[in-house]
């Protein structure tokens, strides 16, 4: 059965207490007595001497609970910080807040500013450069412009991860200094590895940020994912080369320059192609899928847009062998596209993957999910988003359970399949096929931990008697169990109670044959039984 409430450790009980007796006890002299009138370099008292591991966790904790003051902030910027994360309470975050960190926390390797629109941009600059140390930085939805951008090139030379998103001072332009610094005539940020830019566009009637995305794929020798919904344009005028017609601002090195240099570094390397370290990239078009495969062999992990065109995709996938992560999402066509038609890709590549993710297709053909699964059999997350069309394909519709034969999933940890446009399909041959595929994949993926399920168009009461007993391993380690407008009755729910399982979270929403007494019965029983789980209904 789930977990029985325990007690929490000795330290998170004292951290709890701390937090909770904060304003009354803690930070009251110094709210009092100091809080308007000096600006401390450092502040003697309770926390100068905890470790730093420690104020981190009461940061979390007093942030998670909407408890965090100005007071409270002056007084746990401490100098033994190596993480500090204050977006839970951007609001507080001024220039005078980010003086003292800058001051104080010279120990700092992750800093989180997201949403702390309230620091100044001179402020920003001053803080990148009294910063040197960090290696991952937040700064989405500040005042961070080409300035800030131009502190962090040139001072952060350790920095290994940085998102800019929604940075409204921002212009294409300003990713520049990001990588080069005019002034020196070097290259920056060497070690940049990861690079969010989400919300920034290219200029009225102007490609620019297409040509300052490969700017910046080419100047940063160590980059493994970028991200900008943009990303894919940069990729394939990379591929075609022509340079000579990139508007790039003066002072800066040209592509040609950074392409040369790229070329000549990795002159050692077999294949003659530029050839980019990235790992990630989301957002494809099917259509730039073989570009972006010949610039980027290392990928591993890849979102693919399809379309309304039907080219094979196997050869296309088949020189990723890199490839873990596979997302191909179909919702925006216009057309579905038949599951059975990635089959031949999966054949290739499905023993490659942990993680696949589908999105919008047709799933008529009732052996092609079952036949998918077969090819994967390496997963350790699968989520489907399926159509099926509910009606029977030759003679009656087949009644029972379907026998197929079984697939293990030893490493398959999360595993969501959410149907659509089902109507009453509980006689279709694709319904019963489904069920067998669901209660095959339930009983023989042992580490399952999560599991959402959405409109699935028969009695789960069945499948998980049928994955439950006789008692197994069977979903011994799950935790969390999402049951969204499913065929569901509190039956499978005290069967799942009572069956050897770690759940924490079970989401009942919107199931039709639950109603408001069994969900009282089901709350009763846990708290009879002092379990740590939260069951949620409507």
């Amino acid at each position: 059965m789930p977990k029985r409430k325990a007690v929490q450790p000795l330290q998170r009980l004292c951290l709890e207490n701390i937090a909770k007796n904060m304003q009354l006890f803690w930070a009251k002299d110094y709210t009092d007595n100091y809080l308007d009138e000096y600006q401390f370099r450092y502040i003697m008292g309770p926390f100068s001497e905890l470790a730093g591991s420690l104020v981190q966790e009461l940061l979390q904790l007093m942030g998670e609970r909407r408890c965090l003051t100005r007071a409270v902030l002056h007084l746990l910027v401490v100098p033994q910080l190596k993480e500090l994360s204050l977006s839970a309470c951007p609001k507080l975050v001024s220039k005078a807040i980010t003086q003292i960190i800058t001051v104080r926390c010279k120990n700092l390797s992750s800093l989180d500013l997201q949403g702390c629109s309230r620091i100044p941009t001179d402020a920003l600059v001053d803080l990148m450069e009294g910063l040197p140390g960090l290696t991952k930085l937040d700064l989405s939805e500040t005042q961070c412009n080409t300035q800030v951008l131009s502190a962090v090139g040139s001072c952060c030379q350790q920095l290994r991860e940085l998102d800019i998103s929604l940075c409204k001072r921002l212009s294409p332009a300003s990713l520049l200094h990001l990588a080069y610094d005019p002034t020196a005539g070097s290259l920056c940020c060497p070690a940049l590895q990861v690079l969010c830019v989400d919300g920034l566009c290219p200029t009225a009637h102007s490609q620019d940020l297409f040509w300052v995305l490969a700017f910046l794929l080419l100047a940063l020798p160590s980059l493994k994912s970028l991200e900008n919904e943009f990303l894919t344009d940069a990729l394939c005028l990379i591929h075609k080369q022509k340079f000579k017609s990139a508007p790039i601002t003066p002072g800066f090195p040209s592509l040609e320059e950074l392409a040369r240099g790229r070329m000549s570094a990795c002159a050692d390397e077999k294949s003659p192609r530029l050839t980019l370290p990235l790992k990630e990239i989301i957002e494809v078009s099917e259509e730039a899928v073989p570009m972006v495969c010949a610039v980027c062999p290392h990928l591993a992990k890849a979102s693919v847009n399809l379309e309304d065109g039907r080219r094979g995709l196997s050869q296309t996938f088949l020189s990723w062998h890199h490839l873990t992560h596979l997302t191909l999402d179909g919702s925006e066509m216009r057309g579905l596209r038949a599951l059975r038609e990635i089959l031949p890709v999966m054949a290739h590549i499905g023993g490659q993957l942990q993680s696949l993710a589908l999105d919008g297709f047709s799933a008529d053909d009732e052996l092609s999910f079952h036949t998918l699964l077969g090819h994967c059999p390496n997963l350790r997350k699968l989520s489907a988003s399926l159509f099926y069309s509910a009606r029977p394909r030759h003679g009656e519709p087949l009644k029972g359970d379907a026998s197929l034969p079984p697939h293990k999933f030893p490493q398959l940890c999360d595993f969501s399949l959410l149907l659509s446009d089902l109507h009453d399909a509980l006689l279709s041959r694709q319904a019963v096929t489904l069920r067998a595929s669901l209660v095959s994949l339930l009983k023989h993926s042992p580490a399952l931990e999560t599991v959402h399920l959405s409109c699935l168009p028969f009695s789960l009461d069945e499948v998980f008697e049928a994955v439950l007993q006789p008692r197994g391993a069977a979903l011994r380690h799950l935790c969390d169990l999402s049951l969204s407008q499913c065929k569901v009755s509190s039956k499978a729910a005290h069967l799942l109670l009572s069956s050897d399982n770690r759940l924490r979270s079970l989401h009942l929403y919107r199931c039709p044959e639950i109603h408001r007494r069994d969900y009282d019965k089901l709350l009763r029983r846990v708290g009879k039984e002092s379990l740590e789980l939260q069951i949620q209904w409507d």
